[in-house]
């Protein structure tokens, strides 16, 4: 660190006119908070209460939560970075719809290889993939995040954001299919004889599942009161 800010110094005074940013420990510092906050002191799901409409409906297995985890992923950190990048030229009242379009330039990407590659994950996760447009985890995240900062903090964001949203995904999935199933990955795990505790891939398995992973992860984290004006859409 000592040697690049000696470096951009030096140059500084052989070329006045010229500015060369020196190391920053401050700068990583805050990308590490920005990359840290969705995976913990504000994960989406489990924090936040976004997006629960794909987090309920797909996660009956592992394949599904960690396919609709991966997608949301991409989606997120790529539209953060786009809009971030435009965010000086897209006018304030259009500002949304303007969101809403390269989201779903993103989605349609995403939906368009998942149809290619993986046939499979993507007959399983059905109109979930389009739905992804809808997702209030990335809108939120473009209006509060993206389009008020610059684009490294904006897409260490949206990897935040996304691992945090891909490993409730798949944590809640894993767990549906253990004992829903008694499978993990498509592979037995518990023999012949186990009888599947089918409430647990049923739409009532993932309310109290989510619940009670929510309340433990709050409860491990801490969390304050969350007001009416707090609670998003889902």
């Amino acid at each position: 660190m000592a040697e690049i800010n000696k470096m951009a110094a030096e140059i500084a005074d052989v070329q006045p006119g010229i500015q060369v940013p020196g190391f920053s420990l401050e700068k990583y510092k805050y990308l590490w908070s920005d990359f840290m906050n969705g995976l913990w002191s504000e994960n989406p799901v489990l924090k936040l209460v976004l997006g629960l409409c794909s987090t309920l409906a797909i996660t009956t297995s592992t394949q599904n939560g960690l396919g609709m985890g991966c997608a949301g992923l991409f989606v997120l950190t790529g539209s953060n970075g786009l809009i971030s990048a435009l965010r000086k030229v897209i006018p304030g009242k259009v500002r949304i719809p303007a969101f809403i379009v390269i989201i779903a330039g993103f989605v349609t990407l995403t939906d368009l290889t998942m149809a290619a590659y993986t046939p499979v994950l993507y007959e399983s996760l059905g109109i979930f993939i389009p739905l992804i447009v809808a997702n209030c985890i990335i809108l939120a995240r473009a209006e509060a995040f993206a389009a008020r900062n610059p684009v490294d903090r904006s897409i260490m964001d949206g990897l935040g954001m996304g691992l945090g949203y891909l490993l409730t995904l798949t944590v809640l999935g894993t767990i549906r299919e253990i004992f829903g199933n008694g499978t993990v990955w498509g592979a037995s795990i518990f023999g012949e004889n186990y009888i599947p505790m089918i409430v647990f891939i049923l739409p009532a398995g993932s309310f109290i599942l989510l619940g009670l992973l929510t309340g433990f992860f709050n409860q491990f984290t801490g969390s304050k009161k969350m007001t009416s004006t707090e609670v998003g859409c889902h």
